[in-house]
């Protein structure tokens, strides 16, 4: 929950004045870089948040120590409420810790902080879908690597007991980070059952960073999802559908007799042809011969089945 994070961490600063970025990952029970990161989080969106270095630094709030958040002006307020506005949805807790932020702000600010956390709407689910709510275990989980404790749960029949490290949240898909006997490993978590926290602490280093350790997964994972690749031609006009369709694996190569020349991968032969086969000809597929063939089966079957 990293928006309540972000209102405490501004609370601290105002009472404290200053603090390093180890006492605020005490107090809110995260690891130094999670702390660290919120504090650069912070900074990014405009409040007035500045390190020290040195012996006797760390974060300070420009102006000082204050015991509510007059230090920051009425545009720093705003940028903090449009970053904040749209997790306060995630539960009441949020929503609490928000009022709680809106009062603590100058009289003359609070209306126009109101206005920006109302500003945005955040809705995960794409066109067509359901809302997408968090497997249950998200909750569990997430307390988990706060308390540091170490998770047992059965995963695809086998019984698992793991260091939670994180958990990142994919279109929509959770995933839980965690350290294993046999090293670190990405489980989904709706793939898990009778999920329990146990009391054995759980073991990593602080020096763990998760947005770091995500993009290594995605990239990973996106190249086992472009182990093939076939160049097509398309009328320019339907470019961006396409794009729509392969996301980052659809790479622009050129022009040629009049139309684009593109790249797309995927996984294997068979879903480029199935992803491509709803085109019909709109879609010249120039290579490899694999695709072009596997069109040909597949139409084929079609007209096998509706030739009629």
């Amino acid at each position: 929950m990293r928006a309540d994070r972000l209102v405490a961490a501004v609370l601290l600063l105002q009472a404290r004045g200053r603090v390093t970025a180890a006492e605020l990952a005490e107090d809110l029970e995260i690891s130094v870089a999670t702390a660290r990161r919120d504090l650069e989080a912070l900074s990014a969106a405009g409040i007035p948040v500045y390190p020290q270095p040195g012996r006797g630094g760390g974060w300070s709030l420009v102006g000082g120590a204050r015991t509510d958040l007059s230090g920051l002006t009425a545009a720093e307020s705003q940028a903090l409420f449009l970053m904040l506005g749209p997790a306060a949805s995630g539960g009441p807790e949020l929503s609490s810790a928000l009022r709680k932020l809106v009062r603590a702000l100058p009289a003359t600010f609070r209306a126009d902080a109101e206005a920006a956390a109302r500003a945005v709407v955040s809705d995960p689910a794409g066109w067509g879908e359901r809302d997408r709510e968090p497997p249950a275990l998200v909750q569990s989980l997430q307390q988990a690597v706060v308390q540091r404790r170490k998770v047992r749960f059965d995963y695809s029949g086998k019984d698992r007991l793991v260091d939670p490290y994180g958990l990142a949240d994919k279109d929509g898909v959770w995933y839980l980070i965690a350290g294993t006997p046999a090293g670190q490993r990405t489980f989904r978590v709706d793939r898990m059952s009778a999920a329990t926290t146990t009391d054995l602490p759980s073991q990593w280093s602080d020096d763990f960073d998760l947005r770091e350790q995500w993009a290594r997964v995605v990239e990973e994972m996106e190249q086992r999802r472009s182990l093939v690749s076939a160049t097509v031609l398309i009328d320019a006009r339907y470019l961006s559908v396409l794009r729509s369709h392969f996301g980052r694996h659809c790479e622009v190569l050129g022009e040629q007799d009049g139309r684009v020349r593109v790249k797309v991968a995927a996984h294997w032969v068979r879903s480029i042809a199935e992803q491509l086969a709803g085109w019909g000809d709109l879609v010249e597929v120039v290579e490899p011969g694999s695709v072009r063939a596997e069109l040909a089966r597949i139409g084929r079957e079609l007209t096998a089945r509706y030739g009629g």
